[in-house]
């Protein structure tokens, strides 16, 4: 794994500094595992920030991980505790900000409880600068997509017919391990036939046949970036109905991918692509979200929806992956990780998203 360097870290800190400044915070108490990662470097499962307006914080986590904090995290003072709550709240002076849309009910009440200081809801400050990515973000991303990609290549020279969707499934998990992912991204989604329908269905010993559909939902993880992709395949030749479908969907997909600009509308991005699934005729089968944005985590900000008015930022990684699923017949989804620039997306999921007949 790559360890951050404590510019790019502090680069980090300074830009959700300068927003606590624009909401008028002393500080941020960062609780959210994930928003501490960004910020510090540590990937440990317990951990805590104190971070204040210039950029600078109290680290705090206990003592299982103080070799590995002193490696990760080595530009801040170290607090190691078991009590992240109450040491935390000891160094507060004025107006903080709290993580209250993940913190708990009874861990905000021992915070505000054990300090003299305000404390207010800060709202996803951290999420926020999280959707634009640095320099390491991207090129994490990239590698994790390159070699999901490569992965299902090898899978898809097959053979498939024959073997079980969970016997795919392991193996394209390891191709990715074998090619240097750190982990997979989440539980990979491999449907065949009937079972593509169901949007997010587990692999089981059903087992591939001629004819099939198949859906493939998977992706890597590199230095703790996620890749997503999803292709839909046949094995062996396409019937008319395959063929229609997967035509519905990839040129939805391509009109939402070409939308992926800076400035977009994310409301419009989805209209647009309902549109396209409207006009074909499937838009009543077309029952899961549009896409996502990707990074530390497989879903976070911003999320594709009618009711999001915000507008796409240059840098941002996003999914687009529009589908059809008609129960007890089979469906499709086509699916890429995009990274948003001021004018050509830049697709880093690059495989193509024609129709494949394996044979």
């Amino acid at each position: 794994m790559t360890v951050l360097t404590s510019e790019q870290l502090q680069a980090r800190r300074r830009r959700v500094g300068e927003s606590l400044a624009e909401e008028q915070l002393s500080g941020l108490v960062v609780t959210t595992l994930v928003n501490v990662r960004y910020l510090t470097g540590f990937t440990g499962s317990n951990g805590a920030l104190v971070l204040h307006g210039d950029g600078s914080g109290v680290f705090l986590t206990d003592g299982r991980y103080r070799d590995q904090a002193a490696v990760e995290v080595p530009d801040l003072e170290h607090v190691i505790t078991r009590d992240l709550i109450g040491q935390a709240a000891d160094r507060l002076q004025g107006r903080w900000g709290a993580e209250t849309h993940t913190l708990s009910v009874d861990a905000h009440a021992r915070l505000t409880a054990a300090t003299a200081a305000e404390v207010v809801a800060a709202g996803p400050l951290v999420e926020r600068a999280r959707e634009t990515k640095d320099d390491f973000e991207i090129e994490s991303l990239r590698r994790a997509c390159a070699l999901s990609v490569t992965a299902l290549e090898g899978v898809l020279d097959g053979p498939l017919v024959g073997r079980t969707e969970r016997e795919v499934a392991r193996d394209l998990q390891w191709r990715m391990l074998d090619l240097g992912a750190e982990a997979i991204a989440f539980e990979t989604i491999l449907a065949a036939g009937e079972n593509t329908a169901v949007p997010h269905h587990h692999p089981t010993d059903r087992v591939l046949a001629s004819g099939d559909l198949l859906k493939i939902d998977f992706g890597a993880r590199v230095d703790g970036y996620h890749a997503d992709c999803t292709r839909t395949v046949v094995l062996g030749r396409a019937d008319a109905w395959q063929r229609e479908v997967h035509a519905a969907v990839r040129e939805a997909q391509a009109e939402g991918v070409r939308a992926l600009v800076e400035g977009a509308v994310v409301s419009e991005v989805d209209t647009l692509v309902r549109s396209s699934l409207d006009d074909a005729g499937w838009l009543a089968h077309f029952t899961t979200g549009l896409g996502h944005g990707v990074g530390l985590q497989i879903h976070e900000d911003p999320f594709f929806a009618a009711s999001h008015d915000g507008r796409l930022t240059r840098r941002t990684t996003v999914t687009m992956e529009p589908g059809i699923y008609v129960p007890g017949r089979g469906g499709v989804r086509i699916e890429d990780t995009v990274l948003v620039t001021t004018d050509e997306p830049d697709v880093l999921t690059d495989l193509t998203t024609e129709l494949l007949e394996i044979c």
